[in-house]
């Protein structure tokens, strides 16, 4: 097995266990609805995760770990592709917050960072930031 295979193959298990990790987060209100739905879809896709995998995800969402990134970038996109599955309903409850801080924490964050991302994010998806954060990210 040469060294692109191995890599290929860690990847792809990556993607299955990130994937799972954010149905995990959909379902945990108890039912996934059409908008989650279309998202975990779309995420499916972009993750490379087979039909079979799906389904399969979809019975067991539990059954993957979540996988620690080393990189700031990609914990960060990580995290932010779950933000999204949660933000798609319009509503964060109080399960969905808390799992959120478990997954950021998984994720490599301190608690520190976890809790500075989700305030920066809820603002971000609420749209209760203010001008100078507003400006900020469009100049950036």
């Amino acid at each position: 097995m040469s060294v692109k295979d191995l890599y290929n193959a860690h990847s792809a298990n990556n993607n299955l266990a990130h994937f799972a990790s954010i149905a995990s987060l959909a379902a945990v209100d108890g039912y996934i609805d059409d908008a989650e739905m279309k998202l975990l879809e779309r995420f499916a896709h972009k993750l490379n995760v087979t039909d079979e995998q799906f389904k399969e995800v979809m019975k067991k969402s539990n059954k993957y770990p979540i996988t620690h990134q080393v990189s700031f970038e990609k914990r960060l996109e990580r995290f932010f592709d779950l933000v999204k599955i949660v933000f798609a309903d319009g509503v964060l409850d109080q399960e969905e917050e808390f799992l959120l801080g478990k997954y950021a924490i998984g994720l490599g964050f301190s608690e520190a960072q976890a809790n500075d991302i989700m305030a920066k994010s809820k603002a971000l998806f609420t749209g209760k930031i203010d001008f100078e954060d507003y400006l900020y990210f469009i100049k950036k």
